[in-house]
């Protein structure tokens, strides 16, 4: 599980992905979340951002770099204000959760991707 974040909801997704079985990788900016997941040093499972990163690349930009690398890399979105953009910005096959969302929605999310066959090859 690799997951890009803004520092507001840290600590509430984190303990999420954990309780849900799953061990998140952190990445505190868009560029550092790519860097990783360029690596290949790790095989990650999905992508769990926030569309506001702080640097200059947002959570549709991890999303879209990561795609490059595997077009059916599972991607959830989470956002307070950029729910709009979703249509234009957000990568097909992927999930938006808006904030505030219960920490099952967002397990049961990334569960679904997961089980719909759009785990990395």
């Amino acid at each position: 599980m690799f997951w890009s974040w803004k520092t507001t909801s840290r600590s509430i997704v984190e303990e999420s992905l954990t309780d849900g079985g799953f061990e998140p990788a952190i990445a505190p900016s868009g560029e550092e979340a790519v860097t990783l997941l360029k690596s290949g040093l790790t095989k990650y499972r999905a992508l769990v951002t926030d569309i506001n990163l702080r640097g200059r690349m947002d959570g549709w930009g991890v999303a879209k770099r990561a795609r490059e690398i595997d077009p059916e890399f599972p991607v959830v979105y989470m956002t307070g204000t950029s729910a709009d953009d979703y249509g234009s910005q957000g990568v097909p096959n992927s999930i938006l959760l808006n904030k505030p969302f219960a920490p099952a929605q967002l397990i049961t999310a990334v569960s679904q991707l997961l089980n719909a066959g759009t785990s990395p090859k």
